[in-house]
């Protein structure tokens, strides 16, 4: 079975049981890694359209981890979907988490961000700043004082900044 179809599989099987769980599938890998091949799942909490709360209800736990692990590894055994062997991970994003989805830029909007370029805009390809949003197709970020805004398809990787 082709790895885009294992990652499909997965992520269907996980949101179903994660429905009820307060969790989402932020992202799922099958890959090879050196000699080997990983599943790597990525947890999110689900989010309700609420501002950001504390750290205990905005971050997946490693309880919550090691819950999802243990169901899907026997779901997986069960189904036998992957042939080969492999080692699974499950973890959350991240304090850096990269942006993926739309409700991304609306969920962090005033959090300090990062952000990567294709291509040099006033001659640089990497920006920090404080995200505003997403309208239409631009990405706009609050650089220094100054709103900036980055055409979606120029930008390469936007993720949370770590600020400490």
């Amino acid at each position: 079975m082709a790895k885009v179809d294992i990652a499909g599989k997965v992520t269907e099987l996980l949101e179903t049981y994660l429905a009820d769980k307060g969790l989402d599938v932020y992202k799922v890998e099958y890959k090879k890694e050196g000699p080997g091949w990983v599943l790597r799942v990525y947890l999110d909490k689900a989010w309700t359209g609420a501002a950001a709360g504390d750290a205990e209800s905005e971050y997946v736990g490693i309880d919550e981890c090691e819950a999802v692990a243990g169901w899907l590894s026997d779901r997986l055994d069960e189904l036998d979907l992957i042939e080969r062997s492999y080692n699974l991970e499950v973890s959350s994003p991240g304090l850096d988490r990269e942006l993926l989805k739309p409700s991304d830029y609306v969920r962090f909007a005033g959090r300090a961000v990062e952000i990567r370029l294709y291509e040099a805009v006033d001659g640089s390809k990497y920006y920090e700043g404080t995200l505003i949003g997403k309208d239409g197709n631009d990405v706009v970020v609050d650089v220094d004082g100054t709103e900036r805004r980055f055409a979606a398809d120029r930008v390469s990787k936007i993720n949370l900044a770590v600020v400490f």
